[in-house]
């Protein structure tokens, strides 16, 4: 992990070191394009072709239905079976807790507007399941869209092994009301859910994160009629620790998002050399004992540890980064929020790990990657709805605001715009 002094930097050292563009997009882009049309072309052809090449599965059906659902959840532990629902019941009510009706404004007298939430009524969440199968995706995805009242919700899977889904996506399954799981994964999937194939039905939206193959479909497809929750990259983590934070603690965090994948970045950002040091001496040691060390030591040599002088540089260089997650490993984390401009879900104190979020506090873990934080949220309810507006005029708003409009619409030469009012003002 390479260390770098802020006080040293320019401004385009500084947004060089906040950039996350990777060298092979254009050879990634290139493949993603030849497998979203093919599988636009030739459907679930494709599909079954893919799940060969891709997963070394020779799939008989491109779904597990209710039945299968139920058998393969039945075998879920006891203690994860007990996990789930305590994620599944904490997620729930923070979600819950964003549904509400907005109450109609008369914005002078006769004249009323409002707006009124409608569910998206087909969308589609991709479950990852390559290098990890993430059933904390299937929650944080599946509960708000059920929430919402989405009447058609697809889901996509990689197929394992035996060319079914594992007890843990199962359960969250059934949990959730959902009657059939997709075996389809990677850039597949989302061309799959995008244009429709003889079995999986076409979706409005789609959701979930996935590798760089499924994150240029996403892209790709978004740029026709398909809209995506979010643009999303590897998962990345900045932490800003000061003198009163743990080391021990800070590693741990790091690591947790390093283990990710080998394109993953755990950025350290502290006012305390000691504090650098002792943590970089952490991560070694706590990297020995991680089963995937491997990958984890490769995200590591990715990212590094940047000394500030004050919490004002590193609130600068956060917001500029525009972190997925960002951790304050200090006790003075209260006067800090205010200074949060750019991020995706923030950490607040010692003892609250990004972990938490990841799986069970409530809050989503579907957040903006790459520096889109600094335009876009993570995925809620308001992801799986779309909002639309009225408004009503009576005879008294009618004569209120009938001469600003006929003004206005003379004004930009719009004459039916104009009579639109005045033949109702003249009858």
């Amino acid at each position: 992990m390479k260390v770098y002094s802020y006080t040293d930097l320019s401004e385009q050292n500084i947004e060089d070191l906040c950039l996350r563009q990777l060298s092979d997009d254009e050879t990634i882009a290139d493949r993603v394009k030849s497998i979203i049309s093919r599988v636009k072309e030739e459907g679930d052809k494709a599909l079954f072709s893919y799940a060969q090449d891709f997963d070394q599965v020779g799939l008989k059906e491109l779904y597990i239905s209710a039945s299968e659902i139920d058998a393969i959840a039945a075998t879920i532990p006891d203690d994860a079976k007990k996990a789930i629902e305590t994620a599944y019941a904490n997620i729930k009510k923070f979600h819950a807790a964003q549904l509400y009706k907005e109450a109609a404004i008369e914005t002078m007298p006769g004249v009323s507007c409002w707006r009124e939430a409608r569910a998206i009524e087909r969308v589609g969440l991709y479950i990852p399941g390559g290098t990890a199968v993430l059933p904390s995706t299937f929650l944080m995805l599946g509960i708000p869209a059920v929430l919402a009242g989405c009447k058609e919700i697809v889901v996509c899977s990689p197929p394992q092994k035996d060319g079914k889904t594992n007890c843990y996506l199962a359960y969250c399954a059934t949990l959730l009301g959902i009657k059939r799981i997709y075996m389809v994964g990677g850039a597949q999937a989302v061309a799959a859910m995008a244009f429709g194939t003889e079995s999986v039905p076409k979706v409005y939206k789609i959701f979930g994160p996935g590798n760089r193959y499924v994150t240029q479909a996403k892209q790709l497809v978004a740029s026709g009629m398909t809209a995506i929750d979010m643009p999303a990259g590897p998962s990345e983590v900045l932490v800003f620790a000061d003198e009163t934070a743990n080391p021990a603690f800070v590693t741990s965090d790091l690591l947790a998002q390093a283990e990710h994948g080998a394109d993953s970045q755990a950025i350290l950002v502290s006012t305390s050399s000691q504090i650098i040091k002792d943590t970089i001496e952490q991560v070694q040691l706590q990297l020995k004992a991680l089963p995937r060390e491997a990958i984890a030591a490769q995200a590591i040599a990715n990212s590094y540890a940047l000394l500030v002088e004050n919490t004002a540089q590193a609130m600068d260089f956060s917001n500029t980064y525009a972190p997925e997650h960002l951790i304050l490993a200090t006790d003075s984390f209260q006067e800090l929020i205010p200074m949060i401009i750019n991020a995706g879900s923030v950490f607040l104190g010692n003892l609250t790990p990004e972990s938490a979020g990841d799986y069970a506090s409530g809050t989503n873990h579907t957040l903006p990657t790459s520096g889109f934080a600094k335009a876009y949220s993570g995925v809620s309810i308001d992801s799986f709805i779309k909002k639309i507006t009225f408004q009503h005029i009576s005879p008294e708003g009618l004569t209120n605001i009938g001469p600003t409009v006929e003004i206005l619409a003379a004004a930009e030469g719009l004459e039916a715009h104009k009579n639109a009012i005045t033949i109702r003002l003249n009858s």
